[in-house]
């Protein structure tokens, strides 16, 4: 990506990008199970992002240890250098993946870096996913247009969405689907 970018808004974002091939992400089964304690202790939701289809097996392993709570919430995402790649075909492997491993006691959602962001969760939403956008995941909101924001995106998605018939959930179906405990009853 360092090569892609021919002016950089601050200095110290060429040096990262050209770095992150370096970083180690730590993520041990012992790292895991410290944090599903700790997120327990506070009542807290969990959302498991699977980067590769191991990951689902690792949850369905911490499920089995009683440490992950059904339904879990997975996050499936596609096309993050190490992960499994942004193709459909990999997006019914991870759902018939997780079909097998959980039946239908899970909440799925997808996300898709880069281009392929749009056509990858739009599969997702056919196959009875949610879907995530934004920033993060792709800065672009069409072939060589950089997004304007978030909204930006949520627009554009749930333009394609509506059009295809679907409907949108409201922050409070929301809350409900991720089994989210809400605002009100979050000490601040």
């Amino acid at each position: 990506m360092a090569g892609k970018v021919a002016e950089w808004k601050f200095p110290w974002e060429k040096k990262y990008i050209e770095d992150s091939e370096a970083f180690i992400f730590r993520n041990t089964f012992r790292d895991i199970a410290r944090v599903y304690h700790l997120m327990a202790d506070f009542g807290t939701r969990y959302e498991h992002e699977c980067y590769d289809i191991g990951h689902l097996y690792n949850l369905a392993y911490f499920l089995d240890k009683g440490l992950a709570k059904p339904p879990p919430w997975i996050q499936s995402v596609f096309g993050i250098l190490g992960g499994i790649g942004a193709d459909p075909d990999n997006v019914t492997f991870m759902r018939r993946t997780a079909d097998r491993l959980f039946g239908s006691d899970y909440v799925w959602s997808v996300l898709a870096a880069g281009r392929q962001q749009m056509p990858l969760i739009t599969q997702a939403a056919m196959m009875g996913g949610h879907v995530r956008v934004g920033l993060e995941d792709s800065l672009y909101i069409g072939r060589g247009k950089l997004a304007g924001s978030n909204a930006e995106q949520v627009s554009k998605i749930r333009r394609i969405l509506e059009e295809l018939g679907f409907d949108i959930a409201t922050p409070d179906d929301a809350r409900r689907i991720l089994a989210l405990k809400g605002r009100q009853r979050v000490r601040i």
